[in-house]
C-alpha cells in the first residue's frame, strides 16, 4: 500500500482530495489540517508521501516541508495556487526538497474534480518512486546562501562581450526539474558560446518566475521565452508553460518561438517537438540534447534521432535523476553518449562546446 498524507486547511479540499485518492486500491490515505498536525503523524502514519498545501494556518506549507526534510524525508508534492505569489512560493519548495508540485483547482473545486483527478493520482504515484535527497538539498541551501552573498556584491556584474558559436544546447525535464536546472546552468560562464533551449514542464504562470530566478542565479541570462527571438550566445531561453518552444529560420538568424500546444504531444513545452524542430533546420553535428528528471518519456525518441544524425546527447544518470523516467528511456533506446549524473552534465557540456564551436 502507498501510504498518502493530504495535508490542507479546507475540510472541502481533504475530502475530494481523499474521495480521488482512495479510488485507487493500493492508496492508503490520512489527512492532516496544517503543518502541526502533519508533523505529528510523519512517525504514526509513516506516509510514503506527503500532499501539503502552502497556505495553511499555525504553520504553514514551506515551514512545514522544511521540518518534513530534517526530522523524516519523504517524497512531498505540493499544492499550489496558479499566481505569481504560488508559483515563487512552489519554486521555494521544490528548492527545499519537495519532488513536484499540483495546482489547485481554481473555483468550485467539486465541480472540477474529475478533470482533476487523474493530475493528482499520477503525481501523487510517481512521487511514490521519486528520490529524496536530503544531504543534498542541506549542500544546495547552504550554497544558494553563498551565492546570495555574491550577487549582493558590485563587482559580480555580467560582461557586456558576446561568445562566439552556432549550435544549440536543448535541454528537457519536467519532474524534478528547476533545482535540476539550477545545477546544470550555475556553473556555466558567461561566455558559454552556444544558446541553451529549455522546456520544462509546467503551467505558464510558473515559467516566468522560474526563468527570473535561475536568472538571479546564473552568470548566463535566463529569459522566458514570449515572443520570437533570434537566439544569441551566453542566453539560455525558458519554453513558456502551456505552449511549445520550437526552432525556426528567420532572417536575422535562428530564432525560438514559442508556439501554441500541439495535440500530437502529450507534454508541454514538448521537449519531443523542440528536439525536432531544431534538426528540420540545423545539422545535427551542431546540436547538443540533455534529457534530465521527469517522468514519462518526452524528448527520448526525438533526442535518439539526434544521436543517430550524428549530434550529441547526454542522460542524467539514475543515481542523480528523481524521475529517472525520461533520461531512463533515452538511454533504453540507445540514445545517449554520455550518462552523467547531475553535478557532471555542466562540465560535459563545457568540454563538447568548444569542441564544436571550433569546428564552425
Amino acid at each position: 500500500m502507498i501510504k498518502v498524507l493530504v495535508v490542507d486547511d479546507s475540510a472541502l479540499v481533504r475530502k475530494l482530495f481523499g474521495r480521488v485518492l482512495e479510488q485507487e486500491a493500493d492508496f492508503e490515505v490520512e489527512f492532516a489540517r496544517n503543518g502541526v498536525e502533519a508533523l505529528q503523524k510523519l512517525d504514526t502514519f509513516r506516509p510514503a508521501v506527503i500532499t501539503l498545501d502552502i497556505q495553511m494556518p499555525q504553520m504553514g506549507g514551506l515551514a512545514c516541508l522544511d521540518r518534513i526534510m530534517v526530522e523524516r524525508p519523504c517524497p512531498v508534492v505540493m499544492v499550489s495556487s496558479l499566481t505569481v505569489e504560488g508559483a515563487e512560493a512552489t519554486l521555494e519548495a521544490l528548492r527545499l526538497g519537495a519532488v513536484d508540485f499540483v495546482p489547485k483547482p481554481e473555483g468550485a473545486v467539486s465541480l472540477r474534480i474529475d478533470e482533476f483527478a487523474p493530475t493528482l493520482i499520477g503525481k501523487v504515484r510517481a512521487a511514490a518512486t521519486a528520490k529524496v535527497r536530503i544531504s543534498s538539498r542541506l549542500r544546495e541551501r547552504v550554497r544558494h546562501r553563498g551565492r546570495a552573498h555574491e550577487e549582493a556584491s558590485p563587482a559580480r556584474k555580467r560582461k557586456s562581450e558576446r561568445a562566439s558559436g552556432n549550435g544549440l544546447v536543448l535541454v528537457g525535464t519536467s519532474t524534478g526539474g528547476p533545482p535540476a536546472l539550477e545545477a546544470l546552468l550555475t556553473p556555466l560562464p558567461e561566455t558559454f558560446p552556444w544558446p541553451i533551449l529549455v522546456a520544462q514542464h509546467m503551467p505558464a504562470s510558473f515559467t516566468g518566475p522560474l526563468a527570473r530566478r535561475l536568472d538571479q542565479l546564473c552568470a548566463l541570462r535566463v529569459v522566458e521565452l514570449l515572443h520570437p527571438t533570434v537566439m544569441e550566445p551566453g542566453c539560455v531561453y525558458i519554453g513558456r508553460g502551456e505552449a511549445d518552444l520550437i526552432v525556426t529560420p528567420r532572417p536575422a538568424g535562428l530564432a525560438a518561438l514559442s508556439a501554441p500546444m500541439d495535440v500530437d504531444y502529450p507534454w508541454h513545452p514538448s521537449t519531443e517537438r523542440l528536439v525536432r524542430s531544431a534538426l528540420a533546420h540545423v545539422d545535427a553535428k551542431q546540436l547538443i540534447g540533455d534529457l534530465m528528471t521527469g517522468m514519462g518519456n518526452d524528448g527520448s525518441a526525438a533526442m535518439t534521432a539526434l544521436h543517430e544524425q550524428g549530434g550529441r546527447t547526454i542522460a542524467e544518470s539514475e543515481d542523480t535523476a528523481v524521475v529517472w523516467g525520461m533520461p531512463g528511456e533515452l538511454v533504453k533506446a540507445g540514445g545517449a553518449d554520455w550518462i552523467e549524473p547531475l553535478p557532471k552534465i555542466a562540465a560535459r557540456l563545457l568540454e563538447i562546446v568548444p569542441k564544436y564551436a571550433a569546428k564552425s
